[in-house]
């Protein structure tokens, strides 16, 4: 969907200033529009219902091995027909491409 799939993410342990409130804004452009930036611009958050508890986990694995493979991990809740995600980069308190990145290549999981 964007350049965004084509990036790998980098190591962050801190340094950095976490992206503005604009540059966030500008990346959201990017993403599929379920997509929500926090008030403050410090997190990413999305929503998805399933019909069951096994498409649930089909898609919770396959985020499990996108964060693995950018080594970049979301905050997931889930349960019985649904997930939920959360992006942000803890090690700036705020958000950073790497989670622009990931998420982007969750909007191209297949929908079930």
């Amino acid at each position: 969907m964007s350049g965004l799939t084509e990036k790998k993410c980098v190591p962050c342990e801190g340094g950095i200033d976490p992206l503005s409130p604009a540059q966030a804004e500008g990346l959201m452009k990017q993403l599929q529009p379920e997509w929500t930036l926090s008030a403050d611009a410090k997190s990413l958050h999305r929503e998805w219902k399933f019909r069951n508890f096994y498409h649930t986990m089909s898609f919770v694995n396959a985020v499990a091995h996108i964060a693995n493979a950018e080594d970049h991990h979301p905050d997931i809740e889930c349960g019985w027909g649904y997930c939920r995600l959360k992006y942000s980069t803890h090690a700036i308190n705020g958000l950073s491409e790497n989670d622009f990145i990931c998420a982007a290549k969750i909007d191209g999981i297949p929908k079930q």
